[in-house]
């Protein structure tokens, strides 16, 4: 171990679609929050760890930057408030290849209120012309006081490893908070139910991807099998049809794709049982909303 070791939490924030995910997944070296092309895919705070002779980064993935019009969209809101309490370092991403605009300005006034030491990152320079970079650094830089402005691409790599050491440098000394072996603080469970939500997200359109739940009803493990069975959860009959697709072809899709995908991330082979079920309106009623959250689920299961 290093002499002077550092050890903290970094918030990522940002607006739907910003890259926060991405960069996450980047630096822990794997998959602890899953990506989609749709915006709002992350509805929970998300730890992933990145871990470096010098230091322990503990990074906190948050839902983006919305105004609520749901229950879904308050406690995603509220997940963004717990993430950033007791946090050393807030980095928020700005999507460069977008026009700085309202939504962009609102994003960096909330960031002002964090205490804490500030970083910018500019997320997807490879989309950007080289051009309007100065330009753009500039226009935030007179929007916010920031400790540093970075200009990454999470998708590519650029930058962000800049980033990480710059992290580092405004950590505080101490010892690791986890296991160096340990990248992320949530359940292989929820990750199964992610991962299942994920691929139900890229083989839907229009509105259904916002409508998908999804919770896992058992996960065994055995020496030479783990055993999932999960409900993939919509709004409507016509969003499960949609789901299920003709002769069930796109739940099969979904199926095989997140078992692929789990047996890589858990290291295990995986027979995964998948059903759609209609819950109506469920974005709307907090009672079932709540369930969604995983730290909710575990006491739900303690207390059983």
């Amino acid at each position: 171990m290093a002499e002077e070791f550092k050890s903290g939490f970094v918030a990522v924030l940002g607006r739907p679609n910003a890259g926060k995910s991405t960069l996450v997944n980047r630096l822990v070296g794997q998959k602890v929050s899953i990506v989609t092309p749709r915006p709002q895919a992350t509805r929970n705070r998300i730890l992933g760890i990145v871990n470096r002779p010098n230091a322990q980064v503990v990074l906190i993935d948050t839902p983006g930057l919305h105004r609520p019009d749901s229950a879904m969209g308050r406690q995603m809101m509220d997940e963004v408030e717990a993430a950033l309490d007791g946090v050393d370092v807030l980095a928020l991403m700005i999507d460069a290849s977008e026009e700085f605009g309202l939504g962009d300005r609102k994003a960096i006034a909330r960031a002002a209120r964090f205490e804490g030491t500030r970083i910018l990152l500019l997320n997807k320079i490879d989309a950007l012309p080289k051009a309007q970079l100065l330009p753009l650094i500039s226009a935030c830089a007179k929007e916010g006081n920031f400790a540093e402005i970075i200009p990454i691409s999470a998708l590519t790599g650029d930058g962000v490893e800049l980033a990480l050491e710059k992290f580092i440098e405004y950590l505080p000394l101490g010892e690791a908070q986890f296991p160096v072996d340990q990248v992320t603080d949530q359940p292989e469970r929820f990750l199964a139910a992610e991962i299942v939500r994920e691929k139900a997200m890229t083989a839907t359109k229009q509105e259904v991807p916002h409508a998908i739940a999804v919770l896992v009803d058992s996960f065994d493990e055995s020496a030479r099998l783990i055993r999932i069975r999960a409900t993939i959860y919509v709004e409507r009959d016509a969003q499960k049809g949609i789901v299920i697709g003709h002769g069930g072809a796109t739940l099969k899709r979904i199926g095989t794709a997140a078992r692929k995908e789990l047996e890589e991330l858990l290291g295990a082979k995986l027979f995964l049982e998948l059903h759609v079920k209609v819950e109506r309106n469920w974005r709307d009623r907090p009672e079932l909303v709540r369930q969604l959250d995983w730290r909710r689920q575990l006491e739900r299961m303690s207390e059983e």
